[in-house]
């Protein structure tokens, strides 16, 4: 490969689908082999800015009152979704999730990314939010997470506390509305190819191949 291919990931720490299409990616990944030549940056996106922090109810409640379906078929989708996540070996806990609105989150993405922790810190929130149930809303757990990566918590709570990032989410809050990004997680191959949704393997797999050759010509 005669340069780094670039992979830009639309995504958001509280949706499921994004956490299965991380997994499906990784995957792929494995089988394209050149990894090292591969770069990974995940940009923000907030599925749901409208939540509240504290959201007083299961996730049941959120998406039956959010997208106003009935409770029984939302119980029947996020079963679904649960067999789906543990085909990719991801045991999602929907009973213990807190639900929360995730810009506070998006900036702790951006911190981490400052200093080179930023795929380790979103494979630790993704498995904090879906698996452990944690507040994901509140700076002091997401400092607390910050720290088991390798970042400074204080550092961490202090960015947070300052909205250190704001800025930045909303840049890329704004880019994807220009991408004309509906929906997450949504993979952009050197701003030139784009892959929608939580993809098998397959098809990431083509789409790494497809611009790897295009920078080899």
């Amino acid at each position: 490969m005669s340069s780094p291919l670039r992979v830009d990931v639309w995504s958001d720490i509280a949706c499921p689908w994004c956490y299965i299409g991380k997994r499906r990616f990784e995957a792929a990944l494995d089988v394209f082999g050149d990894t090292a030549e591969v770069t990974v940056t995940y940009r923000s996106f907030e599925l749901a800015p409208d939540t509240p922090v504290d959201f007083d109810g299961s996730e049941v409640d959120f998406l039956a009152e959010h997208k106003g379906m009935p409770v029984e078929q939302v119980e029947q989708m996020l079963q679904q979704v649960t067999a789906i996540a543990a085909s990719v070996g991801l045991r999602y806990d929907f009973d213990a999730l807190r639900h929360t609105r995730t810009l506070l989150a998006h900036q702790a993405l951006h911190h981490a990314k400052a200093h080179g922790k930023q795929l380790e810190l979103v494979e630790r929130l993704f498995r904090a939010y879906f698996t452990e149930g944690r507040h994901l809303g509140r700076a002091e757990e997401l400092a607390g997470l910050a720290a088991e990566v390798g970042l400074d918590p204080d550092e961490t709570l202090r960015v947070l506390k300052d909205d250190l990032y704001a800025g930045a989410v909303q840049s890329e809050l704004r880019q994807a509305r220009q991408f004309g990004v509906q929906g997450v997680p949504f993979f952009v191959f050197n701003d030139r190819y784009a892959v929608s949704g939580a993809q098998d393997p397959e098809v990431f797999l083509r789409a790494l191949r497809h611009v790897s050759s295009e920078g080899e010509s």
